[in-house]
């Protein structure tokens, strides 16, 4: 079958394709690389590595701190061209980012009496506890166990 193909121009029934609309070529399996774009990369690296307790990769991109997080590589660097941290009411709003901790209710306590700024108090879910922060650059981080 032509890879091309599209809507416009074939039977949307043969398709699989409402009309209109372009037959994706390929499949997506999924998030392989996570990172937020911060103020200050280092004082950044130094909250998620001190604070959550992640680990740097030994080799990052320019501008970047990679975390050996798994299954899925996390991390900081510098703002892309034209992005404005400060524009909105906190950077990355309507972005759910969420990291898995060993013990929720530990690593709550422990924030909160490092005076990290806790937007949302621990709560059971179908995920196991969790609890919401932000970080230094205002981006809302939910942790949670293995629930």
């Amino acid at each position: 079958m032509n890879a091309s193909i599209s809507a416009e121009s074939a039977d949307p029934e043969s398709v699989g394709v409402e009309a209109g609309t372009a037959r994706p070529v390929g499949s997506v399996s999924g998030p392989d690389f996570i990172a937020v774009q911060v103020r200050d990369v280092e004082a950044a690296a130094e909250f998620y590595e001190s604070q959550l307790g992640l680990t740097r990769a030994p080799g990052a991109p320019p501008g970047a701190v990679v975390f050996t997080t798994s299954p899925i590589p996390f991390a900081v660097r510098e703002p892309l061209p034209g992005v404005d941290l400060d524009s909105g009411d906190r950077p990355g709003n309507g972005v759910a980012l969420w990291l898995r901790c060993d013990d929720a209710q530990a690593l709550h306590d422990y924030l909160a009496e490092a005076g990290v700024e806790i937007l949302r108090a621990p709560a059971p879910s179908p995920f196991g506890l969790t609890f919401t922060i932000a970080d230094p650059d205002g981006y809302a981080v939910t942790l949670h166990d293995a629930g």
